[in-house]
């Protein structure tokens, strides 16, 4: 959990459920349900198996089965998912892609996780050097 008031930057990976109520500069990989709140702004892409947003993400969202967008939710970035709910007063600036064709999610074994992770670590590493 990241709590109301808490700034990380970086990305995050997590193998569990995830909830965010602070803010976020980078990306968030989860391999559970990734839940933002009311009061979260994420400022990266969200990958995850299931995902109930309420609060505001600045990116692309991947999800492998269901997303809830509430209606306080504010998404400026493309969305992909198996199952889209949407509550009236949410906003969605970006394309929306709906279907059981994403099979780079619906294959992200345990050992592409750990890979794509050391990858994004690699290269967060590289730019903050640079």
């Amino acid at each position: 959990m990241i709590s109301e008031g808490t700034r990380i930057k970086g990305s995050i990976n997590s193998q569990n459920d995830l909830r965010i109520a602070g803010k976020v500069d980078g990306e968030a990989l989860c391999k559970g349900k990734i839940i933002v709140t009311s009061t979260a702004h994420l400022d990266g892409n969200v990958i995850s198996v299931d995902a109930d947003i309420a609060g505001t993400i600045e990116g692309t969202i991947k999800v492998t089965n269901k997303l809830t967008l509430r209606q306080s939710a504010r998404v400026g970035g493309d969305i992909f998912t198996k199952v889209l709910v949407v509550e009236e007063g949410a906003q969605l600036n970006g394309s929306c892609k709906m279907g059981s064709f994403n099979e780079s999610l619906d294959e992200l074994s345990d050992a592409k996780f750990a890979n794509e992770t050391q990858k994004k670590e690699g290269e967060t590493h590289k730019k903050e050097i640079a």
